[in-house]
């Protein structure tokens, strides 16, 4: 049984249309504390800074009382801080309302389980069944009870700052902090700054509708020019929810999320304390897989999406993985996607070693890489058509063994994903463009 509301991650979607309506929320509500709660329990909620949070945080709200689940209200906080509090308050379920690296016009609710961790395929299958009923309410002896959490952030901040190796802080490094005008906007120049870095933060001064607006790690142009022209050691950006980051080094060079799992899986190599292998996705930079072979590390490829990345590390018993895009899970430090914990990783290697990021990152090498959006109307299985299939054989045949595809469908919107890498780039972008035209086609 397919999926009609749940993508990679959570319900997510334009604000005003289905599923993204008030009316959807509380049903949701209902529908999750009937599998999960059904016998009541507590409810965290957090958001991000999105004007719509407001409206969605009322109706699931309303939705989990109505059902008997009492509620703690956390406000704006990052999505891995509220799969920490789920975990420190001893809640039944961790919710976020939040749409991630998307423009504030779009907004999601996800969830997280007892222990922290993202719901499995199959339980969101047992919600959406339910979401086939209407929301209930019970009578009023049996109704949930709601409040406020004021905490929250110092909890999530003081959590983040642990995380640190023991003897190590950040005095004497300058960062710029990009927090994408999003949940994070409080949490990480604070967290950075009690560790003893001196922090100059942009993308923090949220307005409800400015998220990810020309900031955050979706859009770094302004962090790259920033980290040079104030001489900072280094850039840190998250994206809207927090779960993501990308780093810029001091010259203003993006470093992206292979990059930084190349530094992580170099230093605790180097330690003596690397655990199982490192787990990237299909999308994955070939220069990462071939760095890390180099020096007897195990890599494996999951499908995209970090919850997949926890999967494929949870059964070879690895501690860090993430995705090109900034998600990191560093599973020995916390037990979700984290964006701030990632970046203290980075920034205690670096204050360790007294290397620069530009160092560290210097042994592994990029292959050019070129993705193609192709957008239609209705959802298409690329692997399904056998055009496709043909048009993919060609270019591996190109290709030989100097490079790689991958076409996959978005989980989030109605988007085919055209990727191809090797060493050549002028044959990578022809090929990439050739692809994305049969399956342009292909969709007419």
């Amino acid at each position: 049984m397919s999926k009609n509301y749940f993508g990679t991650d959570g319900v997510r979607g334009t604000v005003g249309n289905d599923p993204m309506t008030a009316d959807f929320a509380m049903r949701l509500a209902s529908a999750t504390t009937q599998v999960l709660v059904p016998q009541g329990g507590t409810v965290v909620i957090g958001k991000d800074t999105r004007l719509s949070g407001y409206m969605f945080e009322s109706a699931l709200e309303a939705g989990f009382i109505a059902a008997g689940a009492d509620v703690l209200l956390l406000g704006p906080l990052p999505t891995p801080g509220i799969a920490r509090l789920t975990q420190e308050f001893d809640a039944d379920l961790g919710v976020v309302i939040s749409a991630s690296h998307n423009a504030f016009s779009d907004n999601g609710i996800k969830f997280f389980d007892r222990s922290g961790s993202k719901l499995t395929d199959e339980i969101e299958k047992q919600i959406e069944q339910h979401l086939k009923n209407p929301a209930i309410t019970l009578g009023s002896q049996s109704l949930g009870k709601a409040k406020r959490v004021d905490t929250a952030r110092s909890r999530y901040q003081e959590f983040c700052a642990g995380s640190m190796p023991d003897g190590v802080d950040l005095e004497g490094i300058k960062v710029v902090f990009d927090g994408a005008n999003g949940a994070a906007y409080k949490v990480g120049p604070r967290t950075l700054a009690n560790l003893g870095a001196e922090v100059i933060p942009i993308g923090c001064s949220p307005n409800g509708r400015n998220i990810n607006a020309g900031c955050g790690s979706t859009e770094p142009d302004l962090l790259q020019m920033t980290v040079p022209a104030v001489k900072a050691d280094v850039g840190v950006a998250l994206d809207g929810d927090g779960d993501r980051v990308v780093m810029v080094d001091e010259t203003g060079a993006l470093i992206d999320g292979d990059q930084l799992l190349y530094v992580l899986a170099m230093a605790r190599k180097d330690k003596g304390g690397l655990q199982g292998p490192v787990v990237g996705t299909v999308m994955s930079n070939l220069g990462l897989e071939h760095a890390l072979r180099d020096r007897d590390i195990d890599f494996k490829r999951a499908a995209v999406g970090d919850r997949y990345v926890l999967e494929t590390l949870r059964s070879t018993g690895g501690v860090i993985g993430g995705e090109t895009s900034g998600h990191m899970l560093v599973l020995d430090k916390t037990t979700t996607g984290d964006g701030l914990i990632s970046a203290l990783q980075v920034l205690a290697i670096m204050k360790d070693s007294g290397k620069k990021l530009s160092d560290l990152v210097s042994g592994m090498p990029k292959y050019p890489q070129t993705m193609v959006n192709v957008r239609m109307e209705q959802r298409l299985d690329p692997d399904s058509s056998k055009t496709i299939q043909d048009a993919i054989k060609a270019a591996e045949a190109e290709l030989a063994d100097t490079g790689r595809v991958v076409l996959r469908a978005s989980g989030t919107e109605p988007v085919i994903r055209v990727m191809v890498e090797g060493e050549d780039e002028e044959q990578v972008v022809s090929l990439a463009e050739r692809l994305a035209s049969v399956v342009a086609a292909s969709a007419a």
